[in-house]
């Protein structure tokens, strides 16, 4: 008995701390596509690493999760970060190119189309660096 007591307050003592810092707050910020290594062929049925290229902002500026939307064959993508609003926040030299990876399973013949999110142009037109992949038998 005694040892169930033990683990059961052990179990409330970890689930009552937090690591979480209620000072911190951030936003999120989709960011432009510079390059994307892709192959130039897919095989049905594979799986491939897809690293797409951008530029860091600021040091204040952190990798969550690609924005990735599906329609039919094919897929927009865009890498989105997680702004931190700290005062201590520096800019990066404009070359400072990260990188990161999604796989990409191939579930369908014909081709696919990737359209990876540049920004947008002086008149406020959306641009994408637009890829086609055909999958081969």
């Amino acid at each position: 008995m005694k040892k169930i007591l033990v683990l059961c307050l052990t179990l409330v003592f970890f689930a009552s701390c937090s690591i979480d810092d209620d000072n911190t707050s951030f936003s999120f910020e989709v960011l432009a596509v510079e390059s994307v290594d892709i192959p130039d062929a897919f095989m049905l049925g594979e799986v491939y690493p897809i690293t797409v290229s951008y530029l860091r902002p600021s040091t204040c500026h952190a990798f969550k999760e690609f924005y990735y939307l599906k329609e039919n064959n094919e897929r927009t993508v865009a890498p989105i970060t997680y702004v931190f609003d700290n005062n201590d926040c520096q800019t990066l030299e404009e070359d400072n190119l990260v990188e990161d990876t999604f796989n990409f399973q191939v579930t369908s013949n014909g081709s696919y189309i990737f359209k990876f999110w540049q920004g947008k142009d002086a008149s406020g037109e959306t641009q994408y660096l637009t890829i086609e992949v055909p999958v081969i038998e």
